[in-house]
């Protein structure tokens, strides 16, 4: 399993399952593993929320099998909280014949954007990354987002994103292309062109889902950015200049498993979209 340069030497011991040498047209990911998963405790007082089971197995097998279905090969994972454990855990499963890498942010949490900034090294460099949270289940069609950013004229990021209702909001006009971003509970809104305020009531508000598509052409502006911050950050910064579109799904089903009381929910809602667990 190939770590980060210049991280620690708790994951020295580490192989990889596939070949280390960059394979040409390989699909890669990164599942955000980092977090240290605050409102699920007293569970992520002995674990790290990527290991909290769901219907019998962790969190991080349900957003794995999911990738892997979908046909991807290469993951990055990031670490922090209990990082051990799901190296260990990792290792344990042969890393599920994948080509799984980790991200070491053991020293310190480095949020959405800085992971992908710090993790970057460990992928192809001329191929996109799905970017997926792993406390998020859905029915969402990742390889068509993956898909997407290998046409001839593509976006230079697909972001999923739905009308569920919540406080904080992405703008899109009309083509489902990103403007800016909006808190409905206190006014406050980020990233709008001056010449658009006019224009900002026709604005469609939707609602992120935690998983997104970056562009290779994305990856030089990461180096500009300082070692912490969030993506939705980056995509403000630079939703003027680069196309950053939105992507919806009539029949998404989505949930984030985020607190204790939805752990249950989450299991009807596992069984509802995959009734045998090993398809």
């Amino acid at each position: 399993m190939q770590r980060n340069v210049g991280t620690s030497a708790l994951f020295a011991s580490t192989t990889s399952c596939l070949s280390e040498s960059n394979i040409e047209g390989m699909k890669q990911a990164m599942i955000f593993a980092a977090g240290l998963g605050t409102r699920l405790k007293p569970l992520t007082d002995s674990m790290p929320k990527a290991l909290v089971p769901v219907a019998g197995e962790p969190l991080l097998w349900h957003v794995l099998m999911k990738l892997k279905q979908n046909g991807f090969e290469r993951i990055v994972i990031n670490v922090h909280h209990f990082a051990q454990q799901i190296v260990d855990y990792l290792q344990a499963n042969q890393n599920f014949g994948l080509d799984i890498r980790i991200s070491d942010e053991t020293n310190e949490l480095l949020e959405t954007g800085g992971g992908i900034k710090h993790a970057l090294p460990l992928f192809d460099s001329d191929s996109p990354i799905l970017i997926h949270n792993v406390d998020i289940l859905s029915n969402a069609p990742l390889n068509d987002l993956y898909e997407r950013l290998l046409q001839p004229t593509v976006p230079d990021a697909l972001l999923l994103v739905s009308q569920r209702k919540t406080k904080r909001y992405l703008l899109f006009d009309d083509s489902l292309r990103m403007q800016g971003w909006t808190n409905v509970e206190t006014g406050e809104i980020k990233g709008l062109d001056p010449s658009l305020a006019p224009l900002r009531s026709s604005l469609r508000k939707l609602a992120f889902s935690g998983i997104h598509v970056l562009s290779p052409r994305l990856f030089p502006l990461f180096a500009d950015m300082p070692n912490r911050f969030g993506i939705i950050d980056f995509y403000l910064k630079f939703c003027q200049q680069y196309a950053f579109m939105g992507m919806e799904q009539d029949d998404l089903r989505l949930m984030d498993v985020g607190k204790l009381d939805t752990l249950e929910e989450a299991e009807g809602f596992l069984k509802t979209m995959f009734p045998h667990k090993n398809t």
